[in-house]
């Protein structure tokens, strides 16, 4: 059965109880593969089977008292597939009828059939309907044949009433500002008015109470008692908190009994005794905290009326002014904690909004435009007045071209767009003419310019600093690097870090044990009261019963508590880590868990061919030719064509070198076969040829003279890679022989040295993994500073992964760990290194960023430059950091607040009254929230500041 994905937008989460319980009942279900829950972007992603089970996640989630609304299904298909067809929504506004949308969509089938049978182009994946005219459709774009341009000019011709358009669902980030904004909205009406209320309830009950003199007239008024022995004062009270309790304190009501409900429930999965001990949220003790306080004033007031009293009834018996003030408090800290969580993704809106609206589209007459797009285009050639940029212009824009401004929804797989100087590529895509300088440091954070030319790829967000340049589109929106970007943050962001889990099981049984602690707080202090073993001078008035007295304590207890810290801790500074690790080019695949495993690495290893040294550009530099039965030609000819069959660094060196070498006689092989990690074979008309390393001679039994011996051990030793090619005639009893060997230096980068030293002066074990021979590898952990005990050379690409587990226990005996295996990482180029970087603690992929999407890697360093391992570390420590300082201050927090608040410290005359105990509550929760989002100040010791590293000679 095909695997669905769905992103389910979740309002009325408020701390880690709720995510917990949402995410089990998902699971629950049994088509569910797989489900993930973000507290901070209060979103889900959820993969199941079956296409028609999405509302039925809503429905699952509803019924826990939450809000949901599905915004986007997407079948799971292989990456490669879902790039060779594209998949796009269009919006048709205009239906007025029910027989609209199917005459639409006749219309566009038609217009792009293939054949005689019926059989059209495009496939309608979700027909449109007068309700809602979004009509989801796939196609194989092909230039100037099919491409969304014409799919939209044949829907507006169709009718002068229709107009289409591209429809983008709203994003990850805007379903989470648009869901904090709602939730900030209900929150800022209920404070507005619970403040409208406490002004005159401060005024009756704090100032006429408690501060002005008693001979005061109003004061007199207010005090005085009618029937039963109740006051003014307390009926105004009570006039005054019912709306508080019933209309602003409603949210934590409804959901308390929600979640009651679901836990007694008849069809309740929850067994029996678990539900005594692991039940609630924060909104239960917010909604127990107002009701007790509400609920015994009332109960004081129905018995003074049932059973009048001898004398006065104890103003100080009553509580409806801290229903009040606990409402306004709570609501306070509920919408400044909103507000702050709503801005932890910053970082990735930013991101966003660095792709460009509209492009330069470069048009001839087999291109063509939507209707009201040919209306709205114009030539922008006349636009540019400098005449260099006009010279420019003419060596790239041919004279049939014309420049229209169309937006990049427009844009489609194989068209031809200008990118002018000072402007941003709309989507990704190959330089076809011209030659200039980009800006890339937006996704990678490096600030140098980089040459791009014929071939080159550009990607969107950067920003072209030189000539103006023509591009072909090769990735449209959505698929771009900036995308990919884009999305590994927010999906690193939504990965739990293992300490998450000792909050989930804290906060699991948090409610139960403060109900505990408040019961047995109230049980304590009615007991101290009424045996007489306290003195009677601890009431605040000889007529306070000590029921009353008892519950103030209790009622802070239920109030102060907050688990609402403990739930944000990790998940707030993750989400900031994450998009702070993106500023510096870093993409946190593996969020939470791999920041923490960074955190405290023991070891790093690092691949050499294309991380310590400079992949790009290997070069050869020397060769030997040693074979007197052909001519040196033939043997390139057959190198060139061989090599052509790998895409080995050194492949691309040989193949360089030998076109510009070779003659035109070509040598073809009937039979070529890769060794992995050790060459080629081929077989060829005449002879059989092998090409590879010392080791893979050595097993075709291929001799090796002195002379040359020597020669390729002083090309080792200067850290250079070595060829040896061996031939063989096709004749009985032929043996293979040197023909020629090959220097090939691959530069080694001017970063590593710096770099290696860096992370040694932190204490980190530097390690280098190899497949090459060990002289030269050797030979270039010298030069960058890793000691030579510390290279594992000759290693195939199948073995580094045993290496890195064998590596790992060596660490472990080294370190003494008891209980507990040595982290390492691996630093590799995200593809050779695959199988290493997934084995390793942490795995982290160096390269353009073009594969961050299937790299087995936690982590990808967008921009190719060592320093940023350093930098990683940097952010992960003080990410990590950040999480225990939040999550130790929450347990201090609680630790401190509930003694103070059943009264432990009463007898030294230390108090803390529930209104009190309500403003607690609230910053507990802010200051986690302001701490995370204090990573972003790059003070050392409140957030995190990068260290430059100069860079030196190797």
């Amino acid at each position: 059965m095909n695997r669905f994905r769905a992103s389910v937008s979740i309002g009325g989460m408020t701390c880690a109880s709720c995510s917990t319980s949402i995410l089990a009942a998902l699971k629950n279900t049994d088509w569910v593969t797989d489900a993930s829950v973000n507290l901070i972007t209060n979103s889900a992603s959820v993969e199941f089977s079956g296409a028609d089970k999405a509302q039925q996640l809503v429905a699952a989630i509803e019924d826990l008292g939450y809000d949901a609304e599905v915004n986007q299904v997407e079948e799971v298909t292989d990456d490669s597939e879902q790039r060779q067809q594209r998949t796009v929504e269009v919006r048709i506004d205009g239906f007025w009828c029910d027989e609209c949308p199917r005459r639409a969509v006749a219309k566009l089938l038609e217009g792009f059939y293939v054949d005689d049978q019926g059989h059209s182009a495009i496939e309608i994946l979700t027909h449109p309907s007068k309700n809602r005219p979004i009509m989801k459709l796939r196609y194989l774009p092909e230039p100037s044949q099919i491409n969304i341009r014409r799919i939209i000019n044949t829907v507006n011709d169709m009718d002068p009433a229709f107009q289409a358009t591209i429809y983008h669902p709203p994003s990850a980030e805007e379903r989470h500002r648009l869901i904090h904004a709602r939730q900030q909205k209900r929150l800022l009406l209920r404070l507005l008015g619970t403040l409208a209320v406490a002004i005159p309830t401060f005024i009756i009950g704090i100032v006429y109470m408690s501060l002005v003199p008693m001979e005061n007239d109003v004061k007199m008024y207010l005090m005085e008692h009618l029937n039963h022995g109740i006051s003014r004062s307390q009926v105004a009270l009570l006039v005054l908190a019912t709306p508080v309790y019933f209309c602003a304190a409603d949210i934590f009501h409804r959901r308390a009994i929600k979640e009651i409900w679901l836990l007694w429930r008849p069809s309740s999965r929850t067994p029996l005794l678990q539900r005594f001990y692991r039940f609630g949220s924060m909104n239960m003790l917010m909604s127990l905290g107002t009701t007790i306080a509400y609920v015994s004033s009332c109960a004081q007031l129905i018995a003074a009326a049932v059973h009048p009293p001898s004398g006065m009834v104890d103003d100080s018996n009553f509580y409806f002014d801290s229903v009040v003030f606990l409402t306004l408090f709570l609501l306070a800290g509920r919408l400044i904690e909103s507000y702050s969580k709503s801005k932890t993704g910053s970082a990735i809106e930013a991101l966003g909004k660095l792709r460009p609206t509209s492009a330069s589209l470069l048009i001839n007459h087999s291109t063509t435009l939507p209707s009201q797009q040919q209306s709205e285009a114009k030539d922008e050639r006349s636009q540019i007045h400098d005449t260099q940029q006009n010279e420019s212009l003419d060596e790239v824009v041919q004279p049939e071209d014309r420049i229209e401004t169309v937006s990049v929804d427009m844009l489609d797989f194989g068209d031809t767009i200008l990118v002018s100087h000072g402007a941003s590529p709309p989507c990704d895509g190959l330089v076809t003419k011209g030659g200039t300088l980009f800006d890339e440091s937006s996704l990678t954070g490096e600030s140098r310019l980089v040459k791009k030319s014929i071939g080159d790829k550009v990607f969107a967000g950067t920003i072209n600093k030189g000539s103006p340049v023509r591009m072909e589109v090769t990735d449209i929106a959505g698929q771009s690097m900036l995308d990919q970007i884009v999305n590994v943050v927010r999906e690193g962001q939504t990965k739990r870090a293992p300490m998450e889990r000792v909050a989930d099981s804290l906060t699991s049984y948090f409610v139960p044990a403060i109900t505990f602690i408040a019961i047995l707080t109230w049980l304590i202090w009615f007991v101290l009261g009424s045996a007489g073993i306290i003195s009677q001078r601890y009431l605040n008035d000889p007529s306070e019963s000590w029921v009353v007295f008892a519950l103030q304590f209790s009622i802070a207890v239920f109030v102060v508590a907050c688990p609402c810290g403990l739930g944000l801790a990790a998940p707030t500074a993750i989400y900031v880590g994450g998009g702070l690790a993106a500023k510096f080019g870093i993409l946190a695949k593996g969020g939470g868990e791999a920041f923490e495993k960074a955190s405290h690495l023991k070891c790093i290893v690092f691949d050499k061919t294309g991380t310590l040294t400079e992949g790009g550009d290997p070069r050869v530099v020397d060769w030997e030719f040693c074979s007197d039965k052909m001519e040196p030609k033939y043997v390139l000819s057959a190198i060139r064509n061989l090599e052509q069959n790998s895409s080995h660094p050194l492949a691309k060196a040989l193949i360089s070198y030998c076109e510009s070498e070779a003659a035109t006689d070509v040598v073809t092989f009937s039979h070529v076969e890769e060794i992995p990690g050790k060459g080629l074979k081929g077989v060829g008309w005449a002879a059989e040829y092998v090409i590879g390393n010392e080791t893979l001679m050595n097993e075709m039994g291929v001799y090796t003279a002195p002379d040359a011996a020597a020669k390729l051990r002083s090309w080792k030793q200067d850290g250079n890679s070595v060829v040896l090619v061996a031939t063989r005639q096709n004749e009985p009893n032929s043996i293979y022989r040197l023909a020629a060997f090959f220097e090939i230096s691959t530069p080694i980068r001017s970063e590593a040295a710096p770099t290696i030293a860096a992370l040694q002066d932190r204490g980190v074990d530097v390690w280098m993994l190899s497949g090459d021979n060990s002289t030269t590898a050797r030979a270039v952990a010298l030069r960058v500073g890793i000691p030579t005990t510390n290279v594992i050379a000759e290693v195939l690409p199948t073995d580094k992964s045993s290496k890195i587990l064998e590596l790992r226990e060596a660490m472990t005996l080294k370190y003494g760990a008891k209980n507990k295996r040595a982290t390492i990482a691996m630093v590799g180029d995200g593809i050779n290194d695959a199988p290493a970087l997934a084995v390793a603690d942490v795995g982290i992929a160096i390269g353009s960023g073009t594969d961050v999407a299937i790299s087995s890697a936690d982590f990808v360093l967008v921009k190719s430059d060592l320093r940023s391992v350093v930098t990683l570390l940097g952010v992960s420590k003080t990410v990590f950091r950040r999480i225990k300082f939040n999550f130790g201050w929450a347990v201090i927090y609680n630790l401190l607040a509930i003694p103070f608040a059943a009264g432990c410290f009463y007898v030294l005359g230390v108090k803390l009254d529930p209104v009190w105990a309500s403003l607690a509550m609230a910053l507990s929760s802010i200051s986690v929230v302001l701490s995370s989002l204090a990573l972003n100040i790059g003070i050392p010791g409140l957030g995190f500041r990068e260290r430059k590293i100069p860079i030196g000679e190797v």
